[in-house]
């Protein structure tokens, strides 16, 4: 991978606009804008990449470091208002970003704490939508994100909840039509959930058992798996070599 520099940046909110284009200029004249909705959308994912920071106010002082000549800072308190008000066109951009026609997906949560636990009783800002939880690192106070990823790694559903939210409740939210196989660790092994998918989108869970269900086995392939090996059938392959055969087999069977 290579280095990201400084000047990177400028390509960045090039893509940003080639994904949502600018608005035309007001022709009756008014205020000019001083940081544009593409321009924080730039700063706060180029942020992302070369300095990580924990806080709004940190990102806020990188940018006032490295591009007070690029941009033209508002205060802070604007500036958290112009996150605010960009947050709509990242999630749009993120959306168009998504590769929404994965047939096998691979889906998994991790925690997003707002907080230590020792300040979780004073915490203020998310007190109304974060929440409690506890995974194999520990106990949380905050929030869970939820994703879903195809086998080259690229998003194919996104889905943000509180940190007491069950992995297995959220499968309608990463699933679709498009999928065949979605491969989850044993928080994703809901036998109601599981037939719910394959009533709905014809998509087989596939998951272990949970630690604590010892008696549990997956031996059985039931006629939902065969169902889905037959549609993984019309699926292209993800090889160029197994994608030319299964080219092949399509022509000769039509």
């Amino acid at each position: 991978m290579r280095v990201l520099r400084s000047h990177h940046i400028t390509n960045l909110i090039a893509v940003v606009d080639s994904f949502l284009p600018r608005a035309a200029a007001n022709p009756w004249g008014g205020r000019p804008v001083i940081l544009h909705n593409n321009e924080v959308i730039g700063l706060l994912l180029f942020s992302s990449f070369v300095a990580p920071q924990r806080t709004m106010k940190g990102v806020y002082t990188w940018a006032q470091t490295y591009y007070y000549r690029r941009f033209r800072l508002p205060s802070y308190k604007s500036f958290v208002r112009k996150c605010h008000q960009a947050l709509p066109h990242l999630l749009s951009l993120l959306d168009q970003l998504l590769v929404k026609d994965a047939a096998v997906r691979f889906m998994d949560s991790t925690m997003l704490h707002v907080c230590k636990l020792v300040r979780a009783n004073r915490h203020k800002v998310a007190k109304a939508a974060a929440g409690f939880g506890i995974n194999w690192q520990g106990w949380h106070y905050g929030f869970k994100l939820h994703a879903a990823c195809n086998a080259r790694g690229q998003l194919a559903a996104v889905y943000f909840t509180s940190a007491n939210e069950h992995d297995g409740q959220q499968i309608p939210y990463l699933v679709n039509d498009a999928t065949v196989i979605a491969v989850g660790d044993g928080t994703y092994n809901a036998s109601v959930m599981r037939r719910k998918m394959w009533r709905e989108h014809k998509a087989y869970i596939l998951a272990p058992p949970h630690p604590k269900q010892d008696k549990k086995m997956l031996v059985r392939i039931d006629e939902n798996m065969e169902g889905a090996v037959k549609k993984m059938s019309k699926t292209p392959p993800i090889n160029n070599k197994d994608l030319a055969e299964w080219v092949k087999k399509q022509r000769d069977t039509s």
